[in-house]
């Protein structure tokens, strides 16, 4: 592996987060860590989605986020701005936040997978998301960490099934375990909901509106949660 590869970049980036810093250099540096992990993902070639996306989409939020919440991977309007839930189901995540009482500003919010992976439609005009295979995913998993290991969130939500067991194991069921806290060590505490994309695909309004309403008592749950950790 080059010494200029992007994971090797990752790691000495991760390696800067662990040691101790003092004064003011030491308040900014976790955001100028995770700036350089950043850089180095955006030339991530450690599988083949970037070929066929505009731009690796990172994570985005400040180190120090009271609240990590993770999704599968960009959607369409992400991988054409190179930013995270800006779409509609990231408009809805918002909202949703808004009504949990969860400031947004608290929030840092990534993917497992960094690239757009998505399939022409009939006609070619437009852009279908694709899941993305268990490889490309593991491929993706270093940046994934290298966010945790900066961010430190007091409260990891996996938002999808996607998301969910590829952090928590194949076996992760968000339908029998949605809103409980999972012992793991990837932060103080661990809690899978629904991705707010699939509210958006609900069969009707009166569904969606069902949906919604669940979605947002899993998130004021975890705001409580967040608050009951020390």
């Amino acid at each position: 592996m080059s010494s200029r590869s992007p994971f090797r970049l990752a790691s000495r980036a991760i390696d800067s987060a662990k040691r101790p810093f003092s004064g003011a250099e030491g308040r900014r540096a976790p955001l100028a860590v995770l700036s350089e992990i950043r850089q180095a993902a955006a030339v991530c070639k450690a599988c083949d989605l970037w070929k066929n996306a505009t731009q690796t989409v990172f994570g985005e939020g400040k180190p120090g986020a009271i609240f990590m919440m993770v999704g599968e991977q960009p959607g369409d309007s992400e991988d054409r701005k190179g930013r995270p839930f800006i779409g509609p189901a990231g408009r809805l995540l918002d909202n949703a936040l808004a009504e949990a009482g969860i400031d947004r500003d608290d929030v840092y919010v990534t993917n497992v997978v960094k690239h757009f992976k998505w399939s022409a439609s009939e006609r070619g005009k437009r852009r279908i998301h694709k899941k993305p295979r268990d490889s490309e995913i593991v491929a993706c998993r270093p940046w994934l960490d290298a966010e945790l290991e900066v961010v430190k969130p007091r409260v990891l939500v996996c938002l999808g099934a996607s998301a969910a067991q590829s952090l928590l194991g194949k076996d992760f069921r968000v339908s029998r375990q949605r809103g409980q806290v999972v012992d793991s060590n990837l932060a103080p505490a661990v809690v899978a909901t629904v991705h707010p994309s699939s509210i958006l695909r609900a069969r009707d309004e009166e569904s969606r509106s069902e949906q919604l309403n669940d979605f947002i008592q899993d998130l004021k749950f975890v705001a409580r949660l967040a608050k009951s950790i020390k």
